[in-house]
């Protein structure tokens, strides 16, 4: 049994209801809403799945001492990019530790294309959603649209981290892997 855990902020729990639907097996409008889940094959379970956009959060929950935001909007961080990258990181690794998940999984945005990132005991798979919102002049239409495709590229990879294709990973562009072996 592979257990799964996430840690999501502008993904805001969809990607753990997601696997936890699958791993169910649940049909219909219970079931998952992204049919590349179907193709799974292994046994996973969902040990948690955590919506975490406040910096206290992070802080207090995931027990983390991130980097300091460009803004907080009544608690909630706003990253440019690059920290979205490095905060989803932290975020999917402190979950998977704390949790006993094999897996983890962290998602953040503030200003930029987000932060994406699947820790497993081996290597963390770190990408942007690939779409483009700024959280301080909230655009409800660009903020989904990044939503959705931050979904759709985390489960993706997520996806091809189970299947172990690592080729695969590296086509998506905009990735980058990082042993986690010392």
């Amino acid at each position: 049994m592979i257990k799964v855990a996430t840690a999501e902020c502008f993904t805001h729990g969809h990607i753990a209801r997601e696997i936890h639907a699958i791993s169910q097996g649940y049909e219909g409008k219970f079931g998952p809403n992204y049919p590349l889940l179907k193709n799974i094959t292994q046994d996973l379970t969902v040990v948690c799945g955590i919506f975490a956009p406040t910096l206290s959060a992070l802080q207090k929950v995931l027990e983390v001492d991130p980097p300091e935001p460009l803004k907080l909007i009544r608690g909630i961080k706003v990253y440019n990019e690059e920290n979205d990258k490095k905060v989803a990181v932290i975020m999917a690794e402190s979950v998977k530790n704390l949790s006993g998940a094999d897996i983890g999984i962290g998602t953040t945005a503030g200003i930029g294309r987000g932060g994406v990132a699947i820790s497993t005991g081996e290597y963390t798979v770190v990408a942007s959603s690939g779409f483009y919102a700024d959280l301080t002049t909230p655009d409800s239409l660009q903020l989904f649209k990044r939503q959705e495709c931050g979904i759709k590229k985390a489960l993706s990879i997520f996806v091809d981290v189970l299947d172990g294709d690592v080729d695969r990973i590296e086509r998506y562009g905009d990735i980058e892997i990082i042993n986690n072996e010392k």
